[in-house]
């Protein structure tokens, strides 16, 4: 996955500036941090950058992006694994890293959106090891990820994923590896697809989900296919409910095929790097293709907002914001 855009050194200090005089910490004051952000003018290169992602999109064109040597905080603190959350609250002083999340949301008219029952309801959330899950299948465990989407068995699911490395050791080969829903599709035959769109399919919640939220064990049935290209699956824990028809194992058999075949987009995130992908578009996976310490691989730290496709999404979930927090999901 080739970058759209490399920051020039001159760019990344001209956004550095500007996004370290913002006011507000965004974990205490998050409506007054993105209010802050809205008044910094965006350079026009970005302006630029921002703009040519949102024709990809619309266009089909592609549904994963990178932009490099992005602006993130000079002073990245290393964070206790045991409670990395509670740590980077004590810690983390400067906000650079989210302002520019904020402002490349606002940029690409995805606005924001967060989760009550998780990190204290936190817009900007990290992609970080946390000791209790070590090896597990979550996000936040140091093993790889098969192909899903994030929060696969969630009622409300981002349309977007921002990814910022804040900390990504570099002698350790992690990727991030990206399938387009349009590229599946093409790997389907017709009548699989026609079974994957039926309520054939549930989904379990992953630990950390149960962990946070009691409630949270299974989606219900579902399908997998939903609109023109979107998807719902977790691989290993997508399955089918007792009462489908014959046909929909076979679908489900058809679909991790075709993940098989599909032609993929992978990254190694650097240090300033943002990777930019759809969620419900297509699926993501993280691989460990070569772990030389695994102590240092778990400080791989990255930055990560949710986003919805646009206004008219966000606005349908309007009757559920937490406390009228726009974006906050109550959960």
């Amino acid at each position: 996955m080739e970058p759209i855009h490399v920051l020039t050194p001159p760019q990344h200090d001209e956004l550095l500036a500007a996004l370290g005089a913002v006011p507000h910490n965004p974990y205490r004051d998050h409506e007054e941090f993105v209010a802050g952000v809205a008044r910094v003018t965006p350079p026009p290169f970005l302006v630029d950058v921002c703009s040519r992602i949102r024709q990809d999109r619309r266009s089909g064109r592609s549904e994963a992006h990178v932009i490099r040597n992005c602006p993130v905080d000079p002073n990245v603190p290393e964070l206790d694994l045991d409670d990395p959350v509670a740590d980077k609250y004590r810690k983390k002083t400067t906000f650079v890293g989210e302002a520019f999340l904020a402002l490349v949301a606002r940029l690409t008219d995805t606005p924001l959106m967060a989760y009550g029952s998780r990190n204290n309801g936190d817009f900007f959330t990290d992609v970080i090891a946390i000791n209790k899950y070590s090896g597990m299948k979550t996000g936040f465990s140091d093993s790889e990820l098969p192909f899903h989407n994030d929060r696969t068995a969630h009622w409300a699911r981002a349309d977007h994923i921002a990814l910022l490395g804040m900390r990504c050791p570099q002698d350790e080969v992690i990727y991030t590896t990206f399938v387009s829903g349009r590229e599946l599709l093409r790997n389907l035959s017709e009548q699989d697809q026609r079974i994957l769109r039926r309520p054939y399919f549930t989904t379990s919640f992953d630990v950390f989900s149960r962990d946070t939220n009691s409630s949270q064990h299974s989606s219900g049935a579902h399908p997998i296919l939903e609109g023109d290209h979107s998807i719902r699956y977790l691989e290993t824990t997508t399955s089918v409910v007792p009462e489908a028809p014959g046909q929909a194992k076979d679908a489900l058999l058809g679909l991790k095929n075709a993940l098989v075949v599909a032609e993929k987009q992978r990254h190694r995130l650097r240090d300033g790097d943002l990777l930019l992908f759809a969620n419900q578009d297509g699926l993501h996976s993280r691989d460990r293709i070569e772990i030389l310490d695994a102590e240092r691989a778990a400080t791989r730290w990255l930055l990560k907002t949710y986003a919805f496709r646009d206004r008219a999404a966000a606005d349908r979930y309007s009757g559920r914001w937490k406390n009228g927090v726009e974006g906050l999901i109550d959960d």
